[in-house]
């Protein structure tokens, strides 16, 4: 399956079909052109990090559905040559135990936990610093 990069994602992103970038779903169907809309402003939001190569990588979309609490959606960078996941970032946990933080796990620590967690502002600072 062809991913389109995340450059090309970015340098389209008015007219980008976000509905390519769905993985999974436990939401309407109509709702994920709004969500996948604020992903994307999230992406764009890290996309000069040094952290990952935009033209190396490309993003997926996933709507979650925890045991416990509420459906929340995530994006996964991964490397276009081996499909491998870089990072998985959620802008807001619906996990009841995390109380509504953003966390990025990533290969760093083998996605055990968290890298960071917090506000959104904690996740875009930890990619936009050196």
């Amino acid at each position: 399956m062809k991913h389109d990069s995340i450059s090309t994602i970015l340098a389209n992103i008015d007219s980008y079909n976000v509905m390519n970038l769905w993985y999974d779903w436990f939401c309407r169907e109509s709702s994920l052109v709004r969500k996948g809309e604020a992903l994307l402003k999230k992406l764009k939001g890290i996309a000069s990090s040094n952290k990952f190569d935009n033209d190396k990588c490309y993003v997926f979309f996933k709507n979650n559905c925890p045991c416990v609490g509420s459906l929340y959606d995530d994006f996964r960078i991964c490397d276009k040559e081996t499909g491998d996941v870089l990072y998985t970032v959620v802008p807001k946990s619906g996990h009841k135990c995390d109380e509504g933080r953003a966390q990025v796990y990533g290969v760093e620590n083998g996605f055990r936990e968290p890298i960071v967690e917090g506000t959104w502002r904690d996740i875009k600072d930890w990619f936009l610093r050196g």
